[in-house]
């Protein structure tokens, strides 16, 4: 595995992380997801990636990952670095939802016990839900590290000019945004435009998620919509709507540059988002044992030829392809 610093601070994250927001709820096979979770362990990747909504059921993964930690990991926890986040939709009712303090602090108390720890690594306030002011979100994050609830905190997915006003009450109060938390591929380069700079201006790591455009950098739907594939589903984050002709035509001119470099389509995927060197760690999630092996294999070709740079940026500047 690779470690790199984290933006202005000592700690290191591996180059690909575990995220947990599918195929590790319980609706999922438990052992399988075990198997995962120890295998990415054993592989180096310390760095696993959680929310309270996160399963399904909303809560079932940090509880399923609590399971694996308390069985087979509790000796490592000081080696792993766990983050959760909230501010999604979680219970029914008014205070289920959103980034209040109310939520914030109720929510990461859960997560807490479902995972069976005292403290997470890094905790987030998953989004800006527009309503809520950022100074009594940001409070709220100040409040779990005054609290010893968590060691940093984050921002995930906030528009420039709040991730700016968080950044500033955050450092004000002498708890810095430790890391940053955008959606970032080949098909979806707007944080890269709009939010990678403001982080590293100020200090702060990136930590990106789905990089392969929810499946379709990986050649899957080069020839259709598989049954059993997320656009396949009545609903779910890829809507069948979403798999243009344009978006698989470009699928399938870069899955020919990513087999000239002796890569798949995938890996060739995130190799190209950690090719950005702005970016600290890059979220993968995996439904096996061998899907992961495959990501890991990455890491043995991260560097891109001017020619492999200049191929692929005119075929993906098409702003069809964005998301």
């Amino acid at each position: 595995m690779i470690y790199k610093y984290c933006g202005n601070s000592g700690v290191q994250l591996p180059l690909l992380s575990l995220g947990l927001w599918h195929n590790f709820g319980d609706v999922d096979d438990f052992g399988v997801a075990r198997d995962m979770i120890l295998h990415a362990f054993d592989q180096g990747i310390c760095h696993f990636d959680l929310a309270n909504n996160y399963g399904p059921s909303p809560g079932s993964a940090e509880s399923n990952f609590g399971k694996v930690l308390k069985s087979d990991l509790s000796a490592h926890r000081d080696e792993m670095f766990i983050s959760s986040k909230a501010g999604h939709e979680m219970w029914p009712g008014v205070y289920g939802d959103g980034s209040s303090r109310k939520n914030i602090i109720a929510s990461c108390d859960q997560s807490l016990r479902r995972c069976g720890l005292d403290y997470f690594d890094i905790f987030y306030s998953h989004r800006y839900d527009g309503v809520t002011p950022v100074e009594e979100t940001m409070e709220a994050l100040i409040q779990l590290v005054r609290q010893g609830k968590a060691l940093y905190v984050g921002i995930s997915k906030y528009p420039a000019d709040k991730q700016q006003r968080a950044y500033d009450i955050l450092r004000e109060a002498k708890v810095p945004c430790l890391l940053s938390q955008y959606r970032c591929s080949m098909f979806d380069p707007k944080a890269q435009r709009e939010n990678f700079q403001v982080a590293v201006d100020n200090g702060s790591g990136i930590i990106c998620f789905s990089p392969l455009a929810q499946g379709l950098l990986t050649g899957k739907y080069d020839n259709g919509i598989p049954a059993n594939s997320r656009a396949a589903k009545a609903s779910g984050f890829l809507q069948q709507s979403q798999v243009t002709p344009e978006r698989v035509e470009a699928a399938r001119q870069l899955g020919a540059i990513a087999k000239e470099r002796g890569q798949s389509m995938a890996q060739m995927a995130l190799a190209w988002v950690l090719d950005d060197q702005r970016v600290t760690s890059l979220i993968i999630g995996t439904s096996s044992v061998a899907q992961m092996d495959n990501n890991l294999a990455t890491l043995s070709n991260l560097t891109f030829s001017d020619d492999e740079r200049q191929r692929i940026n005119a075929i993906i500047s098409n702003p069809q392809l964005w998301f």
